[in-house]
């Protein structure tokens, strides 16, 4: 009796299977309907409402807020320097240590991918990988030690009658601390971006005549900008989203700061406000890296 119970059950089961494989589209969709329902409701809903909660306003004198759609927000963004300075600041910070990375991890990625033997490349790339595994707060709090007055780097650089950019308003040992830490997010894309180059490529353009500087303009520049802006999306949108590494080693003011004090005050619509400006600048940047054809690099 029980098996006969469960035939109907098993046969209904064959149906479905038999019509879902005939038609691929829906059987695509009902595989991703958990991850995009998810993403839709944890991710675009959360975005949502920060976008919502960006139009409110705070009143001065009660501290609740006031729910009623208003662009004062960014409006008080845009007219007031202060935030125009500091958007810029923090925008400039991202560039100039994309830049250095970009500069820094080129050799190394080259390196690796064209003159390196099997080993030495394998020891280099552990080599990359092991800052990664460490504590972000351990690096920063360990930059910030090397960083003051008494720390290393001044004790290096006294015999020379030198002394380093130390903690305070100078933006240099922010600078050296970003490019530390992210300097990993751009040897790993130009390094498989550098190994996807034929040998032949270089092969033909030094028999046609290029020289070194020549071949790299001309053949190895353009086949690598890809894996190059690949890159440049992790280092410029953690650079421009980071707010712990600028409250320890600078007390100038970034968009992180800002959004982060104005979360503790709390001015929960202006932070909201705040944060949309990273998030639009990010979103212009990925644009900008699509068209370049930085997501087949990744």
């Amino acid at each position: 009796m029980t098996i006969r119970a469960q035939r109907p059950a098993v046969g209904f089961a064959r149906r479905i299977a038999a019509w879902l494989d005939r038609h691929a589209r829906v059987r695509l969709g009902f595989l991703l309907a958990g991850p995009v329902g998810w993403l839709v409701v944890a991710y675009l809903g959360s975005l949502a409402v920060l976008f919502v909660n960006s139009l409110w306003t705070r009143d001065a004198f009660t501290g609740l807020v006031i729910r009623e759609l208003t662009p004062d927000n960014f409006l008080d963004m845009v007219t007031n320097p202060l935030y125009r300075n500091v958007t810029l600041r923090t925008v400039g910070m991202a560039v100039v240590v994309t830049l250095t990375c970009a500069v820094i991890a080129f050799p190394i990625a080259y390196y690796m991918a064209r003159t390196a033997s099997p080993r030495v490349r394998g020891l280099l790339t552990v080599a990359i990988l092991m800052p990664l595994w460490a504590s972000y707060l351990v690096k920063a709090y360990t930059w910030r030690l090397i960083l003051s007055n008494d720390g290393v780097l001044n004790w290096l650089l006294a015999p020379l009658g030198l002394r380093g950019p130390g903690l305070g308003e100078s933006v240099v040992g922010l600078w050296l601390v970003f490019t530390y830490l992210w300097l990993p997010y751009m040897i790993l894309p130009l390094y498989a971006g550098l190994e996807r180059i034929p040998t032949s490529l270089l092969e033909a353009s030094s028999d046609l005549g290029g020289k070194g500087w020549t071949t790299f303009r001309r053949v190895i520049l353009p086949l690598v900008v890809p894996a190059l802006v690949a890159g440049s999306i992790f280092t410029f949108s953690l650079t421009l989203g980071d707010y712990i590494a600028p409250s320890l080693i600078t007390t100038t003011q970034f968009i992180g700061n800002l959004i982060y004090s104005n979360f503790g005050v709390p001015d929960l619509p202006f932070a909201a406000a705040l944060a949309i400006v990273p998030l639009v600048i990010v979103v212009l940047y990925l644009l900008v890296a699509r068209r370049l054809g930085a997501f087949e690099a990744l």
